[in-house]
């Protein structure tokens, strides 16, 4: 089966029902297998190991790309990006604003015309209007989850350009 849906930085699988869906290509630039604090096994385990700023496939060859990209920031301190949070989750560092375009533009670049972008952020360090200053793309909607409504889900569309 061809995989038709990207995971552009999948983590740990978390919000998935199947995770080793066939329909998914699951990436991340981490490879983890560690015990969180809880005692908690925690994998990061992707089919591609690939960085979602620069992504190693042809235009337009995904009719779906979820991005949930890191969302912490981290001061650079070994005791903060060792946290468990950082390890879960990942982190974003003092480039933030420039790698967050850079995967914008990446998973727009490999979705097909007619394709949906679905992009989670969660809000604990930089407010998702921030984040969407760093596309041009505009969202058809959104629904804000979580315990303190801080996880926003938001659904994009690539446009299909008709040719004259």
């Amino acid at each position: 089966m061809r995989k038709t849906i990207l995971d552009a930085c999948c983590g740990g699988k978390m919000f998935y029902f199947d995770k080793h869906d066939e329909r998914v290509l699951f990436q991340d630039i981490r490879k983890v297998s560690t015990h969180l604090c809880d005692g908690r096994l925690f994998e990061v385990n992707p089919d591609i190991q690939a960085d979602f700023t620069n992504m190693p496939y042809e235009d337009k060859s995904f009719s779906m790309v979820v991005f949930d990209p890191p969302h912490l920031k981290c001061s650079g301190s070994k005791k903060e990006a060792n946290g468990w949070q950082m390890v879960k989750y990942g982190n974003l560092g003092k480039d933030w604003r420039d790698m967050l375009a850079k995967g914008f533009k990446e998973c727009f670049r490999v979705l097909k015309p007619g394709g949906f972008l679905i992009f989670k952020w969660n809000e604990t360090d930089i407010k998702v209007s921030e984040v969407l200053k760093l596309t041009p793309e505009k969202p058809i909607f959104g629904h804000i989850s979580g315990k303190r409504s801080n996880t926003h889900w938001i659904c994009f569309m690539k446009e299909i350009i008709k040719e004259e």
